[in-house]
């Protein structure tokens, strides 16, 4: 046979690349014949990984097949017995896993098996193994790329029996599986863990562990596995992972959303595994532009083919961002950095097949997100991808040849002959979008060597007409996408095979496959409900919504509740319908909603949760400890126990206790219900029985664990005359060198009542008890002192009594001589206000559910009703006493729950006591002090009020008015009270007379402060205060019987800078009339008063000094006359103008520029300007005042500053700064830079402009607009023109230039006076005739209508139909002549001026006359 198989002569133009063979020698030997399918896969994969270097591709490869990294271990098991086998898998994407028994699928649905996947670990468990489950199980993964398998035997035994032949002995790993292995035990305990993260895109981030490794053994380290939500990672650009003896870290050097999730580090050792998982939060980076959304991600590539590949990704939150308008998608090819948007417009949803691509290259995509305010940054790029055909190396196969030859090819590249290959059948659509359809087939047999290639047709559902596809490659996969396709419409496809002999028939077409719609985002989610988790998280659950519509996952917000401040809680789609909220503030109270997210964006938002605290979750308590026989009589015994060290975050309710006898392992309960105390009887005991006793603790999350089991306790009755043992020692202010022990009273006195007890304390670890008070302390504290700071001390008690020292004391826990850090001590003052006696104290530490406890004498003070108060808030509490006596010596001392004992003590002795006491009378009984002492004020209808004011009174006090030393009565007609806000006290007598002259006092009590005033009102004074009180009863008279002002002018500002004069009469009538005046002058103002309302108003136009004077007011009838005068001067107008000022610069807006022919003006509109206003206008931090060159003034609206001929130093910042009584407003501008050359340039055009105006042709007067005139009569126009220089004149008849002759005679006399004569007229002469005048500057032209009558007819009757007078524009450049002090320009103007004539025009004779402007 040769050894080349001749290549087909076909020339197909899908066939458009050279064949390429790999040949290799082989030995002919019978070993290698026996490896040939291995050495036959071998060379494949050397083809695959030479066509991956043709292709360009320079990335680690995104194609990896499955590959095991822990095989199946074979197992021996007894019946009736668990078993559980691993396996760890890795590939990618992540294979899929199937598990097979004596080669045939494993039916899961009987419940006899039970099979997890976890990130990449596989595990089969037998809950309950049968000799049925005797067989040989395979684990196959498989991916896109390739599968593999991994196999292990399971022998299951009778229990207690010989062990049986298996029917899989012969397998080569048999003897392996028979004895028992014992793998070493590695217990990992992790030292340092890491927590979790809150990163910002573009930051790293670090997580890092510690472990200690029991046994450490060099050759047998456990291996480090990191995983982000179940996903296995590995090094790569993203992910850098660093493992050695005792640690491991995972370093994240460049965030992006992506990165967002749960992080599980797990240890795995043949044993088993030990994790710690902590969640890393990645939060948008600061956008491109304000308010532009965040990036998208998790950007993935799905059914890339040799010209497309199809993108998604997932749509970022929008927490406080405007709504995403759409995605732009971006590519980029490998080993470039040229990155090209794919998409012209935004697209609305989250996935976008990409086409067009090159076949053999890879690419990079990214993703972003736009809306109304710009377009996001773009996500991570995703990994690269090749547009390759994905059936490319299954084409590929191997033939030996005989001898030692071997030839890997492709299919379609070897000779070939035959016919066209079958039809292709079960063509279905894998997937679906809105604008394409993911076609799948099965191939046709085919064993003919020619390429094969297929064809797609396709039609609308309701029609026969077949279209075919045009793709740009050849499709040569049994699978491909059809592109561009109508939404929501119904299509049929079919699909033919070809190649170089013909085309097949088409396949049976599909039914109906209809392209998506789009149903819009997801519903809102359902309800959302918050649990404690930590201190820092809480737990979030909700329903999902009710229309999904392909959800994608959900985005959570947070909120503290009452701020509106929501912010993410996740920033990656969360799949879950429970998410743990993590960094929260412990203690703050947060509100919480979540958010459905599909393709085409986010749901609406869901309820908001109901409010939840950020607090540890309840956990059942520890397990009490240390129990006590305190008292046994023979039939019972007194039990006492310690609570359990921790609580579970709730208070303890009850225990429960159980008992047995020595010896035997049967517990029984022996109270019914629980009990709440620590301390209990247990009755009902067989005497000298030995018993155990075990206590259970319980609170609201339920019962905790049961405690170590007692000592052996004998049931003997205690007959010894000693005290039994004291119990419950604990301790309070600790401090570095002492402590205060307490107890409580042992339950069994002996012979005689206790009389003392005896502390005794020992080093921990020692028997070295050492007494710490030689006399026996009366009461049960004792503060025991000479202690080493740092040293932990256990103590014990024992009481004594008449026949001696009693049983000791279970000892105590364990206890450190040494301050909590910060202790502070209880301060003790007389508040100088109440003078109450208070104990402060400040705590160093405070937490949830802690509590200050106050004691006397180490007894909790319970009875309040002498007076005593606790106050406590925050970090402090007072102990408050309002009624100190002498009984109040003692030991005051404070404990601070839930802390690490917080506490102090306070000793007040008796001389101390006696020293408050006496500072707190004088301050319970001071002077009351006043503010004012005693006066008077007439009131209306000639009333008198006395009246004082005291610094401050309660609502008990007391008062009494003398008059000459005779009390006066409040009852009516007077009046007495008093105000406690203001401390006024007032006495209101209703008749004022001369009976009442002589001396006023007022005497005041308020608790155990006293105050006196005294007023005299003798002669003189007297007398003004009688007159005064008659002058206000008879005005009282006049304003209740005449017309009247019962309010007075006044001058009133309004908001908006209107300054107006109000006033309000009374009493009137219709005859009443009204009138006002300015200095005796009546003024008639625009609006009548309304004496309906009885309020006047005169409004005060331009309110100015102009403006001021002396306004009078009037109202009268027939019953009287009253009037009301104001002088708006001196103060009154200063007031006035404070206050306008005040408005105008709170609403003075930004200086602008303003420029005029004579300078650059800076204006600063607002409300109102007057020049009284006090305003002031800088230059730097030069103060400008009025001149020649600064010229400062304004509108009614706005103020004004010029600088008139500006040259290069009036550049610089200019300001305005408005004054009034409380503050002034300043606003500036810079004028200097371009802002002064635009200014500069816009000054120089008007001046210019201005200038030209002021000296071009004008006609001054004496040109009538309409003129008759007889014929053959002589008609002169003339008139009188200006200008400088002197301007040329031209006279036009309808449009057309006049000729002088002898008829029409045009004259310029000095240069001033024009005239146009035209003798003996005629019919001709009738018409409209237009002179113009002009020089250098411009000039204008004036129409004058001239009409003609025959002698005897009726003079017609002219009607001018003229345009207005036309102004002629100036030449330019236009020249402003140089003063004569400086020198002529150099630079000659660009448009020279007509030269002036050299000689006056005589009569007759056309003046010079300019080109006619078109």
């Amino acid at each position: 046979m040769s050894a080349w198989i001749k290549r087909g002569s076909y020339n197909h133009e899908y066939h458009h690349k050279q064949s390429q063979y790999v040949v290799k020698e082989y030995s002919s030997s019978e070993a290698m014949e026996e490896r040939y399918e291995h050495k036959t896969k071998t060379r494949i994969q050397e083809v695959v990984r030479t066509k991956l270097d043709d292709k360009y591709v320079r990335e680690e490869p995104m194609i990896r097949g499955p590959k095991f990294l822990v095989r199946l271990r074979s197992h021996m098991v007894f019946e009736n017995t668990p078993v559980k086998i691993f396996c760890t898998v890795e590939g990618f994407p992540m294979p899929v896993v199937k598990w097979y028994k004596d080669g045939m699928i494993l039916d899961l649905s009987s419940g006899r098996y039970l099979v997890e996947a976890k990130g990449g670990i596989h595990s089969l468990e037998i809950p309950r193994c049968s000799t049925d489950d005797t067989a040989q199980y395979t684990a196959m993964a498989v991916n896109l790329h390739g599968q593999a398998s991994s196999q292990a035997s399971i022998i299951v035994k009778r229990f207690k029996q010989e062990e049986e032949s298996c029917s899989y002995a012969w397998l080569p790993y048999a003897a392996s599986m028979l004895p028992k292995i014992h793998y070493t035990k590695i217990h990992i305990t992790f030292l340092e863990t890491f927590g979790p993260v809150f990163a910002t895109e573009g930051e790293s981030a670090t997580l890092s562990a510690t472990m200690t490794l029991e046994p450490n053994l060099a050759n047998l380290q456990p291996e480090a596995q990191w995983y982000r939500d179940d996903t296995r990672l590995f090094d790569s650009k993203w992910v850098k992972i660093e493992t050695g003896r005792g640690f491991s870290k995972l370093t994240l050097p460049n965030l992006y959303k992506d990165d967002e999730g749960l992080y599980t580090l797990r240890m795995v050792t043949k044993g088993g595994t030990a994790e710690h998982s902590a969640f890393v939060s990645v939060a948008d980076g600061p956008p491109p532009v304000p308010a532009a959304p965040g990036a998208p991600m998790d950007i993935e590539i799905h059914d890339a083919n040799r010209d497309y590949v199809i993108v998604s990704w997932k749509p970022p939150n929008t927490t406080t961002e405007g709504p995403i308008l759409g995605y732009f998608v971006d590519k980029c090819e490998v080993g470039t950095e040229n990155w090209t948007q794919c998409n012209d417009h935004p697209i609305k949803i989250c996935k976008y097949p990409v086409s067009g691509l090159f076949e053999g290259h890879s690419f990079y995509f990214r993703v972003r997100a736009v809306n109304s305010h710009g377009i996001s940054k773009p996500s991570r790029m995703s990994d690269p991808i090749t547009a390759m055909d994905p059936t490319e190396f299954e084409r590929l196969h191997a033939k030996r040849l005989g001898g030692r030859l071997d030839i890997v090819s492709y299919h379609d590249e070897v000779e070939a002959e035959g016919k066209p290959p079958g039809v292709p059948s079960g063509i279905n659509a894998s997937e679906t979008d809105r604008t394409y359809v993911v076609l799948s087939w099965k191939a046709p047999a085919y064993t003919n060597r020619a390429p094969m290639w297929y064809y797609i047709e396709k039609c609308m559902a309701d029609s026969g007409a077949w279209q075919r596809v045009n793709t740009q490659v050849p499709i040569r996969s049994p699978r491909y996408a059809v592109f561009d396709l109508a939404e929501g419409k119904q299509y049929k496809f079919r699909v033919l095979s070809a190649n170089i002999y013909g085309t097949s028939e088409p396949s049976e077409p599909t039914g109906p496959i209809q392209t998506q719609e789009l149903k819009g985002v997801p519903s809102a989610p359902g309800q959302v409900i918050a649990t404690r988790e930590t201190d820092t998280s809480v737990l979030i659950q909700w329903a999902p919504p009710k229309e999904p519509n392909n959800l994608i996952g959900y985005y959570i917000d947070q909120c503290v509740q009452g701020s509106k401040n929501w912010t993410s809680a996740n920033h990656k789609p969360h799949k879950n319908t429970r998410f743990v909220v993590s960094g929260l503030t412990t203690g703050e109270t947060y509100v919480f909603r979540v958010q459905a997210i599909n393709e085409l964006g986010l749901s609406d938002e869901s309820q908001e949760s109901a409010p939840l605290t950020v607090k540890a979750a309840l956990t059942t308590p520890s397990a009490p400890y240390d129990i006590a026989l305190l008292y046994c009589d023979g039939h019972s015994m007194i039990l006492n126990w310690k609570k359990p060290l921790h609580s579970g975050g709730a208070k303890i309710k009850e225990y429960y206790v159980d008992k047995r006898r020595s010896g035997t392992t049967m517990w029984r309960e022996v109270h019914i219900p629980p009990i709440t105390e620590r301390v209990y009887k247990v009755e009902n005991l067989t005497e000298r029985a030995v018993y155990q006793f075990q206590v259970y603790a319980a609170n609201l999350a339920g019962l905790g664990p049961a405690s170590k089991h007692s000592e052996d306790f004998t049931c003997d009755a205690w007959t010894m005359p000693e005290p039994g043992p004291a119990y419950d020692l604990t301790f309070c202010e600790v401090r570095d060198n002492s402590l205060v022990v307490e107890w409580q009273k042992p339950v069994y006195t002996g012979s005689g009542p206790i009389t003392g007890y005896h502390v005794e304390y020992a080093k921990k670890g020692t028997a070295n008890w050492i007494t710490a008070n030689e006399k026996a302390a009366s009461h049960r504290f004792l503060k025991v002192t000479g202690l080493e700071v740092g040293t932990t001390y256990v103590f014990r008690v024992r009481a004594v009594n008449a026949a001696g020292v009693g049983m000791a004391s279970m000892a105590s826990d364990p206890v450190t001589a040494k301050a909590v850090a910060g202790s502070q001590e209880v301060s003790c003052v007389v508040d100088e206000k109440s003078g109450d006696i208070v104990l402060s104290f400040e705590s160093c530490q405070i937490n949830e559910g802690s509590k200050f406890i106050w004691k006397k004498d180490y007894k909790e003070i319970t009875d309040f009703s002498k007076g005593v108060v606790i106050k406590s808030e925050g970090t402090h509490s007072k102990l408050i006493f309002k009624n100190p006596d002498k009984e109040d010596c003692g030991t005051y001392s404070v404990s601070v729950t839930n802390t690490e004992g917080v506490s102090s003590s306070y000793t007040i002795s008796n001389e101390e006591l006696a020293k408050m006491l006496a500072l707190s009378y004088d301050i319970r009984h001071p002077v009351i002090p006043l503010k004012s002492e005693l006066a008077y004020k007439i009131l209306e209808r000639g009333r008198m009020r006395f009246w004082l004011q005291a610094e401050e009174i309660s609502s008990n006090v007391t008062y009494k008015f003398f008059a000459n030393n005779k009390e006066l009565s409040g009852a009516d007609p007077n009046k007495m009270g008093h105000d406690v806000a203001t401390g006024i006290i007032e006495f209101i007598m209703d008749h004022f007379t001369e009976e009442h002259e002589g001396t006023y006092t007022c005497q005041i009590t308020d608790g155990g402060g006293k105050a006196q005033s005294s007023l005299v009102l003798i002669g003189n004074a007297f007398k003004a205060a009688l007159a005064e009180a008659d002058f206000q009863r008879r005005e009282y008279i006049r304003v209740k019987e005449g017309p009247h002002f019962s309010e007075f002018l006044s001058l009133q500002i309004g908001d908006d800078c209107s300054v107006t004069l109000v006033c309000k009469v009374a009493n009137l009538k219709k005859e009443s009339v009204f009138h006002w005046f300015r200095e005796d002058t009546e003024i008639i103002p625009d609006v009548k008063p309304d004496l309906g309302s009885g309020v006047c108003k005169l409004p005060i136009k331009e309110f100015s000094l102009k403006t001021a004077g002396i306004y009078k007011a009037t109202i009268s009838d027939d019953r009287g006359k009253d009037m009301s005068q104001i002088n708006i001067s001196g103060k009154v107008f200063d007031d006035a103008i404070n206050k306008l000022s005040q408005l105008a610069g709170a609403s003075a807006a930004e200086l602008v520029i303003n420029c005029t022919a004579t300078g650059i003006q800076l204006q600063c509109h607002m409300k109102y300007y007057t020049s009284e206003m006090n305003i002031t206008w800088y230059h730097g931090e030069t103060k400008l005042s009025h001149s020649d060159k600064i010229v400062i003034g304004g509108t009614p609206t706005m103020a004004t500053m010029e600088v008139v001929e500006p040259v290069e130093k009036d550049k610089g910042k200019y300001s305005i700064v408005i004054t009034d009584p409380e503050n002034s407003h300043k606003r500036t501008l810079d004028l200097s830079g371009d802002v002064y050359e635009k200014a500069f340039a816009e000054f120089q055009k008007l001046k210019a402009e201005a200038y030209a105006e002021k000296n071009r042709g004008k006609v001054v007067g004496g040109l009538p607009d309409v003129v008759t005139i007889m014929e053959k009569k002589t008609l002169s126009l003339t008139c009188t023109v200006c200008g400088d220089p002197k301007p040329q004149v031209s006279w036009l008849k309808n449009g057309s230039e006049v000729e002088p002759d002898d008829q029409y005679v045009v004259s310029l006399d000095q240069g001033k006076f024009a005239s146009l004569t035209i003798k003996g007229v005629s019919m001709e002469d009738s018409g409209r005739y237009t002179m113009i005048v002009q020089n250098k500057y411009g000039g204008e032209s004036v129409d004058i209508v001239v009409s003609v009558y025959r002698h005897g007819e009726k003079i017609p009757e002219a009607k001018p139909t003229l345009t207005p007078k036309t102004i002629i524009p100036p030449k330019l450049p236009i020249e402003i002549p140089q003063p004569k002090t400086q020198p002529a320009p150099s630079a000659a103007p660009s448009t020279p001026s007509p030269a002036a004539p050299k000689a006056a025009l005589g009569r007759g004779v056309k003046s010079p006359t300019p080109s006619r402007r078109k």
